[in-house]
């Protein structure tokens, strides 16, 4: 290398003392050539061509260029843009690295999740995370539960929707507990029905079920609701609140969300994930969705092919029933009647009277109330449930039955009426949209937004005296200043007088005409005391 220096500080340096150079090195021309240009600055360069310089000399990534990554959404040569004009502004003007450099510099300093997180947020780095896995418990140690938005069309009573799907599932055997279907979004009366069909352990449930020592949530309403943590408490069953935005700490049933997708869903009709051929996606206009029924008979059959035919891979070969019949771990059972109690929810007691039991200011009645008039009972409902309540003997606890809702409605009048709201509904929506709409004018250049819409004079001077009178007529104190006195010698009410504060002032001695005249029944002055013959007395 100091040869080479040599020739190159006389100017006798040619291609052919490099190329011999590289040949007898192994590496490339262009390699050594800038070895050549290493080694007029670095001493070191010369003794020990191609070493890495020192680590002091070495570009990294500083504070400021993490926070132009995070700016500019991990764009590296954006950052590299930022960095040439930060340096050409300074005086003198700085040097900033190459592309390649910062690149390579961006490799060595950041790792692979903190790229992502700067690139995609927390979400993004979080890809990037080892997790440690739970041991495997035994069975009835630990369920999770979640909601699913299925993304199938399906046909619920004329309109396209895309049903949500509520299902526990056991940690220790991968089963799928229960597992309840609703058109729209779910609620709490969807989780308590999943958890009734979780724990029940008769046909059609079992045989997975019993209850659990423990369910996990991820602090969504429905599981945290008042009504459900009670149910919950009753039946002795701890509830572990995850912490937001954790799905790995529920991997069970955030695994079982991403295979019924994959392995069920993605056949169905309907699918709405599907590619479709053209610049947009679009269904085929004959396409044939399916129905409400017919969707939820094919879910709980693949659920059936699931908990006895399909081997998950944490099980290593055998199928949810038979993890779950090998394990000997003995379950706690719950009376059919008792589980349905629990799972109501609590509206307090009543007191029956012969037009049955009062309820949100509707009377419900049964058959079984002949004879039952003015006892105590208590009220238990599911929720969203209005036609049907259950009820129970408020001092002994005993289910005396269900009643239903009196003079209800028939299907066709329900119908209309939701019809006639949602009509209401729109008519409110466009109104509220052309009345807060706003428009401006295009710009092609800088200036100040042009706000568009004229009104005459007339036209604004009219919206404003409507504005104006009733704000005023909302405002209106009619009693702030008391009426006037009644000259002397008028019948006057005791309630205006009262409120005119006259007192004694006008009143007159008793037997004359000026004494004050009772107030009628309705509140009303009364008519005059007259005798027989037409005069007032």
């Amino acid at each position: 290398m100091r040869r080479l220096l040599a020739l190159r500080a006389g100017k006798k340096l040619t291609a052919g003392h490099v190329r011999v150079a590289a040949d007898a090195l192994g590496v490339s021309e262009r390699t050594v050539w800038r070895w050549l240009a290493a080694a007029q600055n670095d001493e070191t360069a010369v003794a020990y061509p191609g070493a890495r310089s020192r680590a002091e000399a070495r570009f990294t990534i500083t504070p400021e260029i993490r926070g132009l990554l995070a700016l500019w959404k991990g764009n590296v040569r954006a950052v590299h843009r930022e960095l040439l004009l930060r340096a050409a502004r300074q005086s003198p003007p700085a040097d900033a690295p190459s592309l390649t450099t910062l690149h390579r510099a961006i490799r060595r300093d950041l790792t692979p999740g903190e790229r992502a997180g700067l690139a995609g947020g927390e979400r993004a780095a979080r890809k990037h995370d080892v997790f440690l896995a739970r041991p495997r418990g035994w069975r009835n140690q630990a369920w999770e539960t979640d909601h699913m938005q299925a993304p199938v069309l399906v046909d619920v009573d004329g309109t396209a929707r895309r049903p949500w799907i509520t299902w526990f599932t056991d940690c220790a055997t991968n089963a799928i507990t229960g597992v309840a279907v609703t058109p729209v979004h779910p609620s709490r009366e969807s989780v308590l029905a999943a958890l009734r069909s979780a724990v029940l352990r008769e046909d059609p449930y079992g045989p997975f079920g019993g209850l659990p020592e423990k369910v996990r949530v991820d602090r969504g309403k429905d599981f945290l609701s008042r009504t459900v943590t009670a149910a919950f408490g009753l039946l002795d069953v701890g509830v572990e609140d995850l912490p937001a935005y954790t799905p790995h700490l529920k991997g069970t049933v955030e695994g079982l969300n991403r295979a019924v997708e994959s392995m069920f869903l993605a056949a169905l009709p309907g699918y709405a994930r599907q590619p479709r051929p053209g610049k947009r996606p679009s269904r085929p206009k004959d396409e044939v969705l399916l129905g409400f029924e017919d969707f939820t008979a094919r879910l709980l059959a693949w659920t059936l092919w699931w908990n006895t035919e399909h081997c998950p891979a944490p099980l290593r070969g055998r199928t949810p029933i038979e993890a779950w019949q090998d394990d000997p771990t003995p379950l706690r059972d719950v009376p059919a009647a008792d589980l349905w109690t629990f799972t109501l929810e609590d509206a307090g007691t009543r007191t029956l009277t012969t037009r049955g039991v009062r309820f949100k200011k509707r009377d419900y009645v049964g058959p079984w109330m002949t004879g039952q008039a003015g006892i105590q009972v208590r009220v238990r409902f599911m929720p969203h449930h209005d036609h049907r309540i259950e009820v129970y003997h408020a001092a002994t606890g005993r289910y005396l039955g269900p009643a239903d809702l009196a003079d209800q409605a028939t299907e066709e009048q329900v119908s209309a009426v939701r019809k006639s709201r949602a009509a209401r509904a729109r008519r409110l929506k466009k109104d509220l949209q052309a009345s807060q709409r706003e428009r401006y004018a295009a710009a092609t250049q800088a200036e100040a937004p042009q706000r568009l819409g004229a009104l005459t004079t007339a036209q604004a001077g009219a919206e404003l005296a409507q504005a104006t009178d009733s704000d005023l007529s909302d405002l209106a104190l009619p009693n702030l200043i008391p009426p006037a006195a009644p000259p002397d010698g008028w019948r006057t009410p005791a309630s205006l007088t009262a409120l005119t504060g006259s007192g004694q002032r006008n009143a007159a001695p008793p037997g004359q005409g000026g004494a004050h005249a009772p107030d009628a029944p309705d509140g009303q002055a009364a008519p005059p005391i007259t005798d027989q013959e037409g005069d007032a007395s």
